[in-house]
C-alpha cells in the first residue's frame, strides 16, 4: 500500500468517526429536547447556528486549510467539537427555558464549525493525496461522499439509541471521547504537511 493509500484511508476512517459522532449529536439534541417538551419551532431554532456556521466555516476553511495545514484544520475541527460536546453536557436542567435554548444554539454553533472545518479539510486532503490521476481523485472522492452521508444516516440511530441507552450526558461524553481518539491518531499516523 502506497503513502497517498494509506493517508486516504486514515484521513477516511478520521472523517467517518467524526461524521458518526456529528450525526449522533444532531438527533441526540433533537430527540433530547423533544423529550423535554420544546415546540417544533424551537427545536429548529436550536440548529440555526449550527447552519449558519457551517457556511462561515465553508467560507473561511479553505484559506484556513492553506494557510495553516490540512492536519491542523481537522484536528481544529476535532477539537472544537469535543469543546461542542462538554460544552452540552454542561448544561443544566435547572436553567430557565431561555438560557438553555442559548446555550445549546451556541454549543451547537460551535459544532457546525467543526463539521465544516473538518469537512474542508478532509476533502482538502484526499485532493493532496490523490496525486495527479484524475481518475483515482474523482474515485476517492466519490466514494468519500457517498460513505460520508452512510455514516451520518448511522449516526442518526446511534445519538438515537446512545439516548436511550445511557442518557443524554453520558452519551455527550462517549462521543467526545471517540472524538479524542480521532484526534490523537491523526497527530500520530498523519503527516504534518
Amino acid at each position: 500500500m502506497g503513502t497517498s493509500t494509506r493517508d486516504y484511508l486514515i484521513v477516511t476512517a478520521s472523517y467517518w468517526g467524526f461524521t458518526l459522532v456529528d450525526g449522533a449529536l444532531r438527533m441526540l439534541v433533537l430527540l433530547h429536547f423533544f423529550q423535554l417538551g420544546y415546540s417544533p419551532f424551537t427545536l429548529a431554532f436550536l440548529f440555526l447556528l449550527y447552519e449558519f456556521a457551517g457556511i462561515v466555516a465553508n467560507l473561511a476553511g479553505g484559506w484556513l486549510a492553506t494557510r495553516f495545514g490540512i492536519p491542523r484544520m481537522m484536528m481544529t475541527g476535532q477539537l472544537l467539537q469535543i469543546m461542542s460536546l462538554f460544552l452540552l453536557s454542561a448544561l443544566d436542567s435547572s436553567w430557565s427555558p431561555l438560557l438553555s435554548i442559548a446555550w445549546v444554539v451556541v454549543a451547537q454553533g460551535l459544532a457546525g464549525l467543526a463539521k465544516d472545518f473538518t469537512k474542508t479539510a478532509s476533502k482538502s486532503a484526499i485532493k493532496a493525496t490523490a496525486g495527479e490521476g484524475t481518475g483515482r481523485l474523482f474515485k476517492w472522492v466519490a466514494w468519500f461522499t457517498g460513505s460520508k452521508n452512510a455514516m451520518k444516516g448511522i449516526g442518526f440511530f446511534v445519538g438515537g439509541l446512545l439516548l436511550d441507552v445511557v442518557g443524554f450526558k453520558p452519551a455527550l461524553w462517549l462521543m467526545a471521547g471517540v472524538i479524542g481518539v480521532i484526534f490523537l491518531a491523526g497527530l500520530v499516523l498523519l503527516p504534518r504537511q
